[in-house]
């Protein structure tokens, strides 16, 4: 349990000072890969979510979704790759292939639907190369490029929002 605080709060101050470091490129590329990080805890309506990108325009073989979850029980099985703190190291990276590999993928575009700050959520957004990304505004500002004052709940409205700013910035 104290090791597990030590833990969050070290990997809590690599994300903060990695934040403070970040540069936004600009693209005037047209989105065509989505990347969507959930956090289970606050949201389970991801099918719907990634349902209202397939309804406006996004090839639904394009949509890669991260789900991370407080705990993961022992035999739990589960239809997206899946990590916790678990998958977290001492020093801000993250051990699990699944993650890494989505990390790595340079999405032109990626959601970060979760609207509480999480490290290991923080730290998968930050680490991650995609052009563009969108969040929530209850979540650090320098994580997104583009936020949406909503809560997860609302998805329809947060999906209704990012699409009507993406047309508006020629994304889509």
């Amino acid at each position: 349990m104290f090791l597990n605080y030590l833990k969050d709060f070290s990997t809590k101050k690599i994300v903060k000072k990695r934040l403070s470091n970040v540069k936004h490129l600009t693209s005037e590329a047209k989105i065509k890969t989505v990347g969507i990080i959930f956090d289970e805890s606050y949201f389970t309506e991801r099918e719907a979510l990634v349902q209202e990108l397939i309804q406006n325009g996004i090839d639904e073989k394009a949509v890669k979704v991260l789900v991370f979850k407080d705990k993961i029980k022992k035999n739990e099985q589960f239809d997206y790759p899946t990590f916790s703190y678990k998958d977290l190291s001492w020093h801000g990276t993250v051990d699990k292939n699944e993650v890494k590999e989505f990390i790595a993928e340079p999405f032109d575009l990626l959601i970060n639907y979760y609207d509480t700050e999480k490290v290991a959520l923080l730290l998968v957004s930050n680490l991650s190369k995609a052009i563009f990304k969108v969040g929530f505004a209850s979540v650090d500002k320098r994580l997104n490029h583009f936020m949406i004052n909503t809560n997860a709940e609302n998805y329809k409205v947060f999906a209704e929002e990012m699409f009507k700013y993406l047309r508006i910035l020629n994304k889509i």
